[in-house]
């Protein structure tokens, strides 16, 4: 059971390993695109390739799939990303459990967004944890976990491929042990629960008065999806990328004080700057921050202000 780009190598995995899957169970094809065209999630589009049956339920509780599903005698359902509750009658049905591949070393960012929220809050470490589910989010016991570090220039999109190869590597290594029963088991400490919810337009939005390297977590958190954004001339403006800048200032937060051939740096709090290299005006194309100040941002000034 998953749905986006992270759960598809743990699915050939399985598929790899000779065992046998009853079914790719994945989230609802969606309109994608400013043409809004019915997508295929990629679990679906890699079950389709290796031959598997695909269920789609809208909503899996008290759905004809839950039926169709448990139905199936499934000894060990492994879910990865799979962006849906589990009911407890799905829980309780296989013999070996429900496990799930989470990419956080729990009990720390259980949730939704458990990468984008480590490189927000500059983590040094992420990882990924196999765990039994439970019916409380992400709060069931550990069986293994696997830290990599998180290097200064990653961010999320690099983090998601990493973490899926790492999580599809301790699965692989870890199946065996649950099948025979002798893997480890281990409570989650509630003290240091730490929650990663899904990320909200709020967070999205760039705020000046942090500092240049809380804002440049922020703008690798969110890249290269949903993308980070500030205001400017009366309309959103994303970014893209960035990097912390080089110049001080004691100037009004969010102000333009540099202008380069591929940057501009704009004041952020505690003197620091924000250099941003590839933006995204309003009702533009994504773009470099050189060609910006080619064409539209050309009449760009020191002492523009992005609120």
């Amino acid at each position: 059971m998953g749905t986006p780009d992270f759960s598809v190598p743990i699915l050939r995995m399985l598929h790899h390993e000779g065992y046998d899957i009853k079914a790719v169970v994945t989230q609802p094809d969606r309109p994608v695109g400013r043409k809004r065209v019915l997508t295929p999630p990629p679990v679906k589009a890699a079950a389709m390739e290796l031959g598997l049956p695909v269920i789609q339920p809208e909503k899996l509780r008290g759905s004809e799939e839950l039926q169709q599903i448990i139905d199936l005698q499934p000894d060990l359902v492994v879910t990865a990303a799979f962006g849906q509750i589990l009911p407890k009658e799905l829980l309780e049905a296989p013999p070996l459990g429900c496990i799930n591949v989470h990419a956080s070393l729990l009990p720390k960012y259980r949730g939704g967004a458990p990468i984008h929220q480590a490189v927000i809050d500059g983590e040094k470490e992420t990882g990924v944890t196999i765990m039994y589910m439970a019916q409380k989010l992400d709060a069931g016991d550990i069986i293994s976990q696997k830290g990599i570090p998180i290097e200064s220039d990653d961010y999320t999109g690099r983090l998601f491929d990493k973490l899926s190869a790492v999580g599809s590597e301790l699965l692989k290594d870890t199946l065996p042990s649950i099948i025979n029963g002798t893997n480890n088991r281990t409570v989650q400490d509630e003290a240091q629960v730490t929650f990663a919810s899904n990320i909200s337009r709020e967070q999205e939005r760039i705020d000046w008065t942090k500092d240049a390297t809380t804002l440049y977590n922020q703008v690798r958190g969110l890249h290269p999806w949903p993308v980070a954004y500030t205001t400017f001339e009366d309309g959103n403006f994303k970014i893209w990328w960035a990097q912390v800048g080089n110049t001080k200032h004691d100037t009004v937060l969010g102000t333009v004080v540099s202008i380069s051939k591929d940057h501009f740096e704009v004041a952020s709090g505690n003197g620091t700057t924000l250099a941003l290299y590839d933006v995204q005006p309003a009702g533009k194309k994504r773009m470099t921050a050189e060609e910006y100040l080619r064409g539209t941002g050309s009449k760009l000034q020191i002492g523009d202000q992005f609120k």
